[in-house]
C-alpha cells in the first residue's frame, strides 16, 4: 500500500522559498508508469494543480506557476521535494503531495494516492 507524507514549516514569510517534502513508503518514486505530483487548495477556493515529476525524471508546471516552482526528488530517499519561490499570501493553502500510475491519455492519471496534506500559511 503506497502512503505519502508531506513535510515542511507550516509557515513562511513573503519573498521567501517555501520547501516541502513527500516521502512515499509502499512504492518507488521511480517505479514505470508513476507520476508524482503536487496540488494545493487555498482557502475557501478549489484544487490547484501545480506540477509533476514523471517515472523518468521530467517533469511539468503549471504555467503560472513555472517561474517560480521546482520539484525534485532523491531516490536513495524515495522523497519528492517541492521549491515555491517569492511567496505571496496568496501562496496560502493546504498543500497536498499526490501519485500514481496509468498513462497520460487517461483522466486522473497518476492520482491514485494522497497524503493528507499539509497547512502552510504566508504572512509576515
Amino acid at each position: 500500500q503506497v502512503q505519502l507524507q508531506e513535510s515542511g514549516p507550516g509557515l513562511a514569510k513573503p519573498s521567501q522559498t517555501l520547501s516541502l517534502t513527500c516521502t512515499v513508503s509502499g512504492g518507488s518514486i521511480t517505479a514505470y508508469y508513476y507520476w508524482w505530483s503536487w496540488i494545493r487548495q487555498p482557502p475557501g477556493k478549489g484544487l490547484e494543480w501545480m506540477g509533476v515529476i514523471a517515472y523518468a525524471g521530467n517533469t511539468v508546471y503549471e504555467p503560472s506557476l513555472k517561474s517560480r516552482i521546482s520539484i525534485s526528488r532523491d531516490a536513495s530517499k524515495n522523497q519528492l521535494t517541492l521549491h515555491l519561490t517569492s511567496v505571496t499570501p496568496e501562496d496560502t493553502a493546504v498543500y497536498y503531495c499526490v501519485g500514481g500510475g496509468g498513462v497520460s491519455t487517461s483522466p486522473g492519471y497518476g492520482m491514485d494516492y494522497w497524503g493528507q496534506g499539509t497547512q502552510v500559511t504566508v504572512s509576515s
